[in-house]
């Protein structure tokens, strides 16, 4: 596998600050893998939202390396597509879990979480293990 882009959830980064040990994190493992990886909008807003001002350098630090896909109107339709399909079957998700998926779909890339519950109820996404 020669440098696959995936999308990564927001668990995956969270994960990889709270490891002490970071080879051991989820992220290390899917660069060892050989994926590249960025983030939606959403799960910068998430990151930022959660940390504390302690926090920023270390985020500010990865983040600045990190490309963030953007939430424009191409990924809001299809982020109403998904939620209609989700509501006629009674499984909604999170409204930025179904943005930060709408994302990877948009985008056309690979999905990493560690939050498969909810993820996988969305049958266009395409989840990498």
């Amino acid at each position: 596998m020669a440098d696959i882009i995936i999308l990564v959830d927001t668990s995956i980064l969270i994960d990889y600050f709270r490891k002490s040990d970071k080879a051991k994190s989820k992220l290390i493992l899917l660069i060892r893998e050989g994926y590249k990886f960025q983030i939606s909008a959403i799960t910068e807003y998430e990151i930022y939202a959660g940390s504390t001002p302690t926090q920023q350098g270390f985020w500010g630090d990865l983040l600045g390396k990190t490309q963030v896909l953007s939430f424009n109107q191409s990924t809001a339709q299809v982020a109403v597509q998904i939620n209609s399909e989700l509501k006629k079957k009674s499984q909604q998700i999170a409204i930025a879990d179904l943005f930060i998926a709408s994302t990877a779909i948009d985008n056309n890339i690979p999905f990493a979480t560690l939050n498969k519950k909810h993820f996988d109820r969305i049958d266009q996404l395409q989840i990498v293990e």
